[in-house]
């Protein structure tokens, strides 16, 4: 599996972690995200991670910002993407198993550091149900 991860000022060290997690699992890792702490804007960091998903260079994708809002915002601008702002990994297995999303946005000021992780774990783990699921994404994108 190869994904791409992206974040701004706030996403950093939840970046740096998750980026273990990912390696530690043989996963290849795209990394776009900022690694400082100075203020950064967050669609330059969420833009090339969403680009890579809607063209099917990486099979998913990993934003983080403050929120998780904006970031979301920014990646479902692209075609094929389904993101999804998570805040507990119940939410991730949803996502995963009933809209297929294939990036995960997440609040870096509202979540731990141990609940991302876990979250990630959740998200790497589910799978999409497909079935009547499969008809609902398909009425998602505006063309």
């Amino acid at each position: 599996m190869k994904i791409a991860i992206g974040n701004d000022h706030a996403g950093t060290e939840y970046k740096l972690a998750i980026i273990g997690l990912l390696k530690s699992k043989n996963i290849d890792v795209v990394n776009y995200g900022t690694d400082g702490t100075d203020s950064v804007d967050y669609p330059d960091f969420v833009h090339p991670v969403a680009k890579d998903v809607s063209d099917g260079i990486v099979e998913r994708g990993i934003i983080i910002c403050g929120s998780g809002n904006g970031a979301s915002m920014t990646a479902n601008k692209h075609q094929k993407v389904r993101c999804a702002l998570c805040w507990n990994k119940e939410l991730v297995q949803l996502a995963r198993e009933h809209n297929g999303a294939n990036i995960l946005s997440l609040p870096a000021r509202f979540i731990s550091l141990p609940q991302a992780l876990e979250m990630v774990k959740t998200f790497l783990e589910t799978n999409f149900e497909g079935g009547r699921h499969e008809r609902r994404i398909e009425k998602i994108p505006c063309i």
